[in-house]
């Protein structure tokens, strides 16, 4: 089995690795949540080394099942839970992950609407029951947003009644996209990561003296800055 790594600055940890290395092509596999800092990243990262990133981004569920169906790949950038189970089944190598973020959940609406009241429980529900329609990534695809969602809906105690005006999203885009065509009223979805320096500083210390002592105890030849 190929071996892989995963990373929640999976850019980063590559860099280290093989900056040193001819030129390759690094598979990388991500779920949606994370799309908007790999994209901002990478092109950064394939000037300094020459190699390519090529990316694959979808919801975790979909991931998960390439994943088990042998697709091989050098990089993953995923949910704890679904990571912490691909560990368990094998498929991953356990002591690469490094985790980068923890996400919220957002409500998105248009431009110019107003803002929804979401600040309480009672305020949320009276908010759901309000809008017209409302789009959330399908919970059978295994998107944390997804599945969280749902459950909120279930004590809220409003499940049944949200089903007609909801749109269960394939998770292949970002759910925000479809209010911006005005195809949907509001859409909730994972706050994508919006600290894009914070990222990058993560990156130089992975190339810093004190990460190549544990790269090197790893088996791995750390770079010399």
């Amino acid at each position: 089995m190929r071996r892989m790594f995963v990373l929640a600055a999976a850019v980063g940890l590559a860099m280290a690795l093989v900056s040193n290395a001819q030129t390759a092509e690094i598979n990388l596999m991500s779920s949606g949540g994370m799309r908007v800092m790999l994209t901002d990243l990478t092109p950064e990262f394939e000037r300094a080394t020459q190699h390519k990133v090529m990316p694959t981004y979808g919801a975790p569920g979909t991931i998960k099942d390439r994943i088990m169906a042998g697709e091989p790949m050098d990089v993953l950038v995923f949910p704890a839970p679904n990571l912490d189970d691909l560990v368990k089944q094998g498929k991953i190598v356990a002591d690469s992950k490094v985790i980068l973020a923890r996400s919220g959940m957002g409500v998105a609406v248009r431009t110019g609407a107003p803002k929804p009241d979401i600040s309480t429980p009672e305020a949320l529900k009276r908010t759901l029951l309000a809008v017209k329609s409302i789009a959330y990534t399908n919970p059978a695809l295994r998107s944390p947003s997804g599945v969280h969602f749902a459950k909120v809906l279930e004590r809220l105690g409003i499940a049944e009644e949200m089903k007609a005006k909801s749109k269960l999203h394939d998770g292949s885009s970002f759910n925000a996209e479809l209010v911006a065509k005005g195809e949907i009223e509001i859409a909730i979805q994972q706050i994508s990561a919006k600290e894009p320096t914070a990222a990058k500083e993560f990156i130089k210390f992975l190339s810093s003296p004190a990460a190549a002592v544990v790269i090197k105890a790893k088996g791995m030849e750390p770079v010399t800055p």
